[in-house]
């Protein structure tokens, strides 16, 4: 498995969008839905996520350049939500972050320059372009908000497991 990050000529590390932003994303809107009223520094979410806050302003400046989020500086500065949490859908979140390539696409890798190669390489073309639209249209039918509550439904169901394990219920 190839790291995620990389330097450039001075050795200074250089950050590629991955598809690991994704899932980050989405955790930090989730934490920033619960949180429309203030804004939520770097560090305050990369503290609810357990995530580094250097890696985590960078993903979220990309959402900020999507129009996704919106940023203050200063102290009292941090991040929110541009839109409520019922207008933005998990594909808007994807396709802002659009890391370049679809998830599937390292099927194209294993394809060698021969006949054979490149014409296996065409037919992934064809399924990895597949996959993509469907995972779009699958993200299309699910909002932030939805993403929030089914989180909160999953705490609150895992409480009562918890309270009646211990009660012995």
């Amino acid at each position: 498995m190839q790291p995620d990050n990389k330097t450039d000529k001075t050795g200074k590390c250089v950050v590629s969008p991955t598809h690991k932003w994704f899932g980050l994303s989405l955790q930090a809107m989730v934490v920033l839905s619960h949180k429309q009223q203030q804004a939520c520094s770097s560090n305050e979410l990369a503290g609810y996520l357990k995530s580094e806050a250097t890696m985590l302003r960078r993903v979220l400046a990309k959402l900020a350049r999507e129009g996704l989020l919106e940023t203050r500086e200063g102290r009292d500065g941090g991040y929110r939500l541009n839109r409520s949490p019922e207008a933005i859908t998990l594909a808007d979140v994807y396709l802002a972050l659009k890391v370049g390539e679809p998830l599937c696409s390292g099927m194209l890798d294993t394809t060698g320059v021969h006949e054979f190669g490149q014409e296996m390489k065409q037919a992934f073309v064809e399924i990895t372009d597949e996959v993509e639209r469907k995972t779009v249209e699958t993200l299309q039918q699910t909002t932030l908000l939805q993403l929030a509550d089914r989180v909160c439904a999953l705490k609150h169901l895992n409480k009562e497991e918890t309270a009646s394990t211990v009660l012995g219920v």
